[in-house]
């Protein structure tokens, strides 16, 4: 009995050790998020404008900072950014680093396959930047032929090129692990165009004393979603809401004319 007494006062004293370790906000994995109150968004901080580090190389910037921490206030959680390479940013969702990833991602039918997704919040569409004082006559991506282009490899515009690699246009890649690298090279002269998301050639063009020009822009035709892992319909259908809500009132707009001075994003609910 006395065995058995002790017992017993352990197991209580064991619950109420595991309860009181709850209350001081330990992890909790049986809601949609990962962390209680907490929604940590994956994303690559080195794709401006949607997402990049501040003056101080340590605050994340962005479109997609400003839509998380939207996202999360109407969600009533605090926000965590978690820097992650592109190459493995969707590992990282299905291995739970974070809940959802927020990082210009494009809804294509082979990740909604494989991920859930919210939205979409902004449509995009594929360009060609060179030099301002560039002699290459460049004005479609089939003028591209015998010229070095450089773009963000894993990406959409690696996709794009590669189509029209296989379609018979000879070009030199140049792929990079980010896209302000591929910009790096080409104002320094490594490669003679780059192929980027319309919507992030905008910001490298728009700044004081650009070097860059669009010379060609093709016709929105991708769009850009919050990654969840496909079994979190939970979490998708709060973030769903969330961007709905934020489309209703006006913030999806401001968050816009904040990054590019301009409205990018109204169209997608027409």
């Amino acid at each position: 009995m006395k065995k058995l007494f002790k017992a017993l006062c352990a197991v209580i004293f064991i619950a109420a050790v595991s309860g009181l370790s709850f209350a001081n906000g330990a992890k909790d994995s049986s809601g949609p998020t990962i962390e209680k109150d907490v929604l940590k968004v994956g994303m690559e901080v080195g794709y401006p404008p949607f997402e990049y580090f501040g003056p101080d190389g340590k605050t994340p910037c962005g479109f997609d900072v400003e839509l998380g921490k939207a996202i999360a206030g109407k969600l009533g959680l605090k926000v965590e950014f978690i820097d992650t390479a592109w190459d493995g940013i969707f590992a990282g969702v299905d291995t739970k680093k974070y809940d959802c990833i927020m990082s210009a991602v494009t809804i294509t039918e082979e990740r909604s396959a494989k991920y859930g997704f919210a939205g979409p919040y902004i449509g995009n569409g594929q360009s060609i930047v060179v030099l301002k004082d560039s002699k290459k006559n460049i004005k479609s991506p089939e003028d591209c032929k015998g010229l070095r282009v450089g773009y963000q490899a894993e990406t959409t515009s690696d996709i794009f090129m590669t189509k029209r690699a296989d379609a018979g246009l000879k070009f030199t890649p140049c792929e990079y692990d980010k896209v302000m690298n591929a910009f790096d090279d080409l104002r320094l002269g490594r490669c003679d165009a780059v192929c980027a998301d319309a919507l992030v050639s905008v910001d490298y063009v728009a700044k004081e004393n650009s070097p860059f020009v669009i010379v060609w822009q093709g016709t929105p035709d991708e769009f850009f979603g919050v990654c969840v892992k496909k079994d979190n319909t939970a979490l998708q259908a709060m973030i769903e809401k969330a961007i709905e809500e934020l489309f209703k009132e006006g913030k999806m707009k401001e968050i816009s004319m904040q990054i590019f001075n301009m409205d990018m994003v109204s169209n997608i609910k027409k």
